[in-house]
């Protein structure tokens, strides 16, 4: 918004000042004629054009000495705009002004494209990894950061990112919340955070939204104003820690499946739309490692719990979703005939 407002401020100052000058200049000019020679509209119109852009075709009709003084007037005044104006534009192509003017709207076009994207609210340590990690996978996202450093370093990396309050109602708006597909809350504190989700929730009742929690009381709070995940980084570290120390292999079995730097191998989640192929059958019949060579780690069911290694006759429903091994090949194959026209992806 405020880049927005910048641009046209120096738009009003600079060429747009050229123009009301112009314009000024041409309508007190003919006016002029009118008045001292007695002219009509169009011949002093006509006469004040000519003598503006120093044309030179001509008197229109033979002039009096104050018609003389005042074309003088009119071609100083037309003079002096015209060198302001090109002056004027010269500077915007010299000191990039003009190139960024079409670099804010081409980059504000692309966020009125973008759908189907993830809402970044902040850009710490958090936030960064969460961008890098969805800009390795291809997922879209959009950062909403407050540091002007920090969103000019994302754009000049080539992610997409505005300088706004996550908390804002129009700028959840502006970057897209109603085309989105997920919004992350990883604000520095968990004020904000409460803040930014309660905002978005209220927006979209239907988006999925995940926070960044600091303080154990802060939890329940962020879930109250409408966070469908809240995550507490330390607790997650200190649990993959002491998994590393009694499991190690486990967790580099799993950090193996869910990382983007390994692509012959991934875990994802896949939700059964409604009247699909798979949609009644059985994981058996359904001929899921046959066909696609992927492995059924779990199925969460549409009614909220999770069966873990489900048996070979456990019947898959609407709304279920497969928690699946393979392939990311596989698994997109896989995604377009459980999904028929969605986006192959993580589902919420």
């Amino acid at each position: 918004m405020q880049v927005k407002n910048h641009a046209t401020l120096s738009w009003a100052r600079g060429p747009g000042l050229g123009v009301v000058l112009f314009v000024l200049v041409s309508a007190v000019g003919t006016l002029g004629y009118m008045l001292i020679e007695g002219w009509s509209f169009w011949d002093s119109a006509f006469m004040t054009i000519i003598s503006v852009t120093t044309v030179g075709y001509g008197y229109v009709h033979p002039l009096t000495r104050a018609g003389e003084v005042w074309t003088t007037f009119v071609l100083l005044a037309g003079i002096s705009t015209l060198f302001y104006t090109a002056f004027v534009l010269m500077a915007l192509v010299v000191d990039g002004g003009l190139y960024r003017s079409f670099e804010q709207r081409r980059f504000a076009r692309m966020i009125d494209e973008l759908t189907n994207h993830f809402i970044i609210c902040g850009y710490g340590r958090i936030g960064s990894t969460i961008a890098e990690e969805f800009r390795r996978q291809g997922v879209p996202c959009i950062v909403v950061e407050r540091d002007p450093d920090k969103v000019h370093e994302i754009i000049a990396g080539g992610g997409m990112a505005v300088e706004a309050d996550a908390s804002r109602e129009d700028v959840l708006k502006r970057v897209g919340i109603d085309r989105a597909r997920g919004l992350i809350a990883a604000v520095s504190t968990d004020a904000e955070n409460v803040y930014a989700v309660l905002t978005a929730r209220v927006l979209r009742p239907d988006l999925f939204i995940i926070a960044r929690v600091e303080s154990e009381d802060a939890e329940p709070k962020l879930r109250r104003a409408g966070a469908d995940r809240v995550i507490s980084p330390y607790t997650l570290g200190a649990i993959q820690m002491a998994h590393t120390a009694l499991r190690p292999a486990v967790v580099d079995f799993m950090r193996l499946a869910t990382s983007s730097e390994h692509l012959d191998l991934s875990a994802e989640q896949i939700e059964l739309a409604p009247g699909g192929p798979l949609v009644g059958r059985s994981i058996r019949e359904a001929e899921l490692r046959q066909r696609f060579g992927v492995i059924v780690v779990a199925i969460r069911r549409a009614e909220g719990h999770m069966e873990f290694n489900p048996s070979p006759d456990a019947r898959l429903h609407t709304g279920d979703q497969l928690v699946l091994l393979g392939s990311t090949e596989k698994l997109r194959e896989l995604d377009a005939v459980a999904r028929p026209g969605a986006r192959a992806g993580v589902t919420a």
